[in-house]
């Protein structure tokens, strides 16, 4: 490729959607990875695309609706380009209701889904399910939205390569940003470790790392089975009929690239909220961290002191499911100069947060 027009630093989820939007409109992308496709948070196996809960609303959660709403025709124009599947299905979520306090909150919230979501999803308390793939409920009650969707994350990035290369982008691996390199705008997605080189270059904290860890199952769930959230355990069935379970949040550790007791606690929970699990093959343990801004949203927009330089980073938990959205606004931002960073998640509220 001749001189891009913009780089991007960072093949993960943030980076590799910012890129493929980029290049949907005409820009010469190229996309620059020091270590490996999925590398850091990214390459989980969890998948779940599920949103907040529907009360105390904000800017951040306006954000991450828009943007799972978007992600039914950004994933398809990413395959359709790619010719590689991501694994994406709006398949919902079942949330058992363990009181009748807790069956009273989410009807109070049936009602907020319906003035804040409306006709675009569901927020629905319904009888337990009577099949096996449908959570404990003490109360015989559930909760049943149909916002919440799934994808296999390392799919979804091989995608995202093939589908940037295929319309003129250009994505390479094992490599920095050359001092002095003619790169057009740089744009950051470097997760936790871009996190720190933030934080060092303006003299104070922007994030950390914060450790997750998830694990695959060889389990094939009945076929478009919603994912389930029971006793603070994600289990996302996916399409490839593996099951992912997840995730453990620590802010403290002794390795963070190695899963450890944690898991295994999480693990054992599993089996005694599925006993028919226990045979079941485990096929990945994974562990990584994951970029935590100081507002635990995501940061978006110019680098402070640095021009032509931009931020797009703290994913931390829900970054696949902004990444649609937030590419769309990082593109605006950087090839027309339109700041549509709601408040919240632009680079002066998390250095105000410090």
């Amino acid at each position: 490729m001749a001189r891009p027009d913009i780089t991007v630093m960072g093949a993960g989820i943030f980076g590799l959607s910012i890129a493929w939007i980029l290049s949907q409109r005409g820009a010469r992308v190229r996309v620059i990875e020091k270590r490996a496709l999925g590398a850091g948070a990214s390459g989980g196996p969890l998948g779940a695309l599920a949103p907040h809960v529907p009360e105390l609303w904000n800017a951040k959660k306006t954000f991450q609706l828009q943007s799972l709403l978007m992600s039914a025709k950004f994933w398809a124009e990413v395959e359709e380009s790619s010719g590689h599947k991501t694994g994406y299905a709006r398949t919902g979520r079942l949330l058992p209701l363990a009181h009748a306090h807790a069956v009273a909150q989410a009807r109070a919230r049936m009602e907020m889904a319906q003035d804040i979501w409306q006709e675009h999803a569901l927020w629905q308390v319904i009888d337990r399910p009577m099949v096996q793939w449908s959570p404990p409920s003490p109360s015989g009650l559930v909760v049943y939205e149909n916002l919440t969707a799934r994808i296999q994350p390392l799919a979804a990035l091989q995608s995202l390569v093939k589908a940037v290369v295929a319309i003129g982008g250009e994505v390479i691996f094992g490599a920095s940003l050359a001092h002095g390199s003619d790169a057009g705008p740089v744009i950051w997605a470097t997760g936790y470790e871009g996190l720190l080189e933030m934080g060092d270059a303006l003299g104070q904290s922007v994030g950390v790392g914060e450790k997750g860890q998830a694990m695959l199952l060889d389990f094939v769930a009945p076929q478009n089975a919603p994912q389930l959230f029971v006793d603070g355990v994600h289990f996302v069935p996916h399409e490839n009929g593996t099951l992912a379970i997840g995730s453990t949040r620590e802010r403290y550790w002794d390795n963070p690239d190695q899963t450890d007791a944690q898991l295994e606690y999480l693990y054992q929970k599993t089996l005694g909220i599925f006993p028919f699990l226990r045979d079941t093959k485990v096929l990945t343990r994974w562990a990584c961290l994951r970029p935590r801004s100081n507002t635990r949203a995501p940061i978006l927009g110019e680098w402070p002191g640095r021009p032509g330089h931009y931020i797009a980073n703290g994913g931390f938990k829900i970054g696949i499911g902004m990444a649609p959205k937030l590419a769309h606004v990082m593109a605006d931002l950087v090839l027309d100069g339109k700041n549509g960073v709601p408040e919240g998640l632009d680079v002066s509220a998390n250095l105000a947060s410090t």
